[in-house]
């Protein structure tokens, strides 16, 4: 199995006309996953590669049926574009834009809660289903089909290194998925370990987060309390100095608070196997996972 998506789920691009847009809805769907409509204002009836162009996220869910958004509309706008698809009916939005106003996604956070819809993002690689569907902008050679290990990361390209880690080890992976390294986002750490431990064909879950904020303490004792399956966790920006921003908008440290070594003692303490050298994690999910 897998968790939010699989190959069966219907992907309508926002933003298909532009250069990410259309590169990217090219490689999503070579990997087999099912890109049915794309959506830019005022290009309706235009196609990229027979997949047909919308005005709006509505039109292309009445004549399409499509129940998940691949978001790649530049950051003044993409708030409105979440929003757009959620009141169109879409169940998954997956933003991949990098730069929206912090002030845009709190009003998103708060027009969405409560309601059944899950946003991915912003600022993220989005999620695969290896061998099932693709739905953002990860290399596709380097994940394995099959299972049994799930990956959740704050990071895009430590997702990637984790993954190519795992496919060197022979483990194959159920759902990886990027959750964004952005201050405020949809989907995180626990929405997505909760998923995994219902998940009967995921038997362990890699973790990845990094400075800044409370997710990952808030994913230990989530961890501690409600996790069943083993959990490698990784903490990026061990050496980063106070009060420097490092990469992401929700990676720096304040005082005290959102430090590598506070993060790894929560990780461990809730029964973590926490791995301090991202060049030895492949062989410690080896030593765990088989």
């Amino acid at each position: 199995m897998s968790i939010f998506v699989n190959k069966d789920t219907r992907v309508v691009v926002q933003g298909i006309t532009g250069k990410e847009g259309q590169f990217h809805t090219r490689n999503c769907a070579a990997y087999g996953t099912q890109v049915v409509a794309g959506v830019t204002p005022g290009k309706a009836g235009q196609t990229v590669d027979a997949i047909p162009v919308f005005n709006t996220v509505a039109d292309a869910v009445r004549q399409t049926g499509a129940d998940c958004s691949l978001i790649f509309v530049p950051p003044p706008f993409a708030a409105d574009a979440i929003l757009e698809a959620a009141d169109a009916g879409i169940r998954l939005m997956v933003a991949i834009t990098e730069g929206i106003p912090v002030l845009d996604m709190m009003k998103v956070k708060n027009a969405i809660e409560g309601k059944p819809v899950r946003l991915i993002g912003p600022n993220c690689p989005g999620i695969i289903t290896p061998g099932e569907a693709k739905i953002g902008i990860m290399p596709a050679s380097i994940h394995t089909p099959g299972g049994p290990i799930g990956v959740v990361s704050r990071s895009g390209t430590l997702t990637y290194e984790v993954v190519h880690q795992l496919t060197q080890q022979g483990i194959g992976q159920t759902t990886c998925i990027g959750i964004g390294g952005d201050p405020v986002n949809g989907t995180n750490f626990v929405d997505c370990l909760a998923a995994f431990e219902k998940d009967p064909d995921t038997s362990g879950v890699v973790m990845v987060g990094e400075i800044g904020g409370n997710a990952e303490e808030t994913a230990a004792e989530f961890i501690q309390k409600h996790m069943t399956k083993p959990v490698i966790g990784f903490i990026a920006g061990l050496t980063a100095p106070p009060g420097r921003r490092m990469g992401h908008a929700g990676a720096i440290i304040s005082g005290s608070s959102g430090t590598a070594q506070a993060k790894i003692a929560a990780m461990k303490a809730a029964g973590i196997h926490v791995c301090e050298n991202l060049g030895a994690l492949g062989d410690l999910c080896g030593k765990v996972f088989k």
